[in-house]
């Protein structure tokens, strides 16, 4: 049986240089100890944009934009081989890893930002791009549409793998489509929790007939910039 290692430490948040180098930090950790398959939460580079659902889409219009173009400078652009590090990092540990990143465009627009993850192989070789597909309600204020052609099951040392990211994991058709590629291990990282959500992986689990891997955000205040603008509106102390 594979062993795999869920991260569940924070990002630096809108630093993704220094977020790049924790990742580097924890692939090599977690390899050490043994895990040939390393998950990270979805939108770990440089961390979930949370604020998307307390801020007021009229009212904080300054404060929105301050915190958008700092998301946008530090998101991930595959086409300048922005996850270097990491692929080579995965490369030298022999292991596979499965990243979630805030992606910019670097092909068409250059300015969209999608809720992304990678699938890297042991090889250090992207063998998977997933953009999600439908942004959750205020996400959407963040992050433009995937096109679905990331709905890959993937062979891996550990099995055959496919993620859906967070609330896609609710999308009958989008777990069909890995699902009917004969997956093994159904990764979902989310920045959902509770028992609804786990309830979910359990049907999942049931409804594929294959292991499930949940991976969610961890974030606390002091993980924060010190400049962080508002910080306590953002992530309240009571939900650290």
């Amino acid at each position: 049986m594979a062993k795999v290692a869920i991260i569940q430490q924070a990002p630096r948040v809108l630093n993704r240089e220094a977020t790049l180098d924790e990742a580097v930090r924890l692939i090599t950790a977690a390899a050490d100890d043994g895990a040939q398959l390393i998950v990270f939460p979805e939108a770990y580079i440089p961390g979930y944009p949370a604020w998307v659902w307390r801020l007021r889409p009229g009212g904080d219009w300054g404060l929105s934009e301050q915190l958008h173009r700092r998301l946008l400078e530090n998101a991930v652009n595959l086409t300048e081989d922005g996850l270097e590090k990491v692929r080579v990092a995965s490369a030298e540990a022999g292991v596979t890893v499965v990243m979630g990143m805030n992606e910019r465009d670097g092909d068409l627009g250059r300015t969209t930002l999608y809720n992304s993850v990678v699938v890297i192989g042991s090889n250090g070789d992207i063998l998977n791009h997933h953009r999600k597909l439908m942004p959750t309600n205020p996400e959407r204020m963040v992050w433009g549409f995937g096109d679905g052609s990331g709905l890959r099951v993937i062979d891996t040392p550990v099995g055959r793998i496919g993620v859906l990211l967070c609330w896609e994991n609710y999308m009958p058709l989008a777990r069909y489509a890995l699902y009917a590629q004969g997956v093994d291990i159904h990764i979902a990282p989310t920045y959902d929790s509770g028992e609804g959500w786990i309830g979910t992986l359990q049907h999942i689990a049931r409804e594929g007939g294959c292991w499930v891997v949940g991976a969610g955000v961890a974030l606390r205040n002091q993980d924060l910039p010190s400049d962080f603008p508002e910080r306590e509106m953002l992530y309240p102390p009571d939900e650290d």
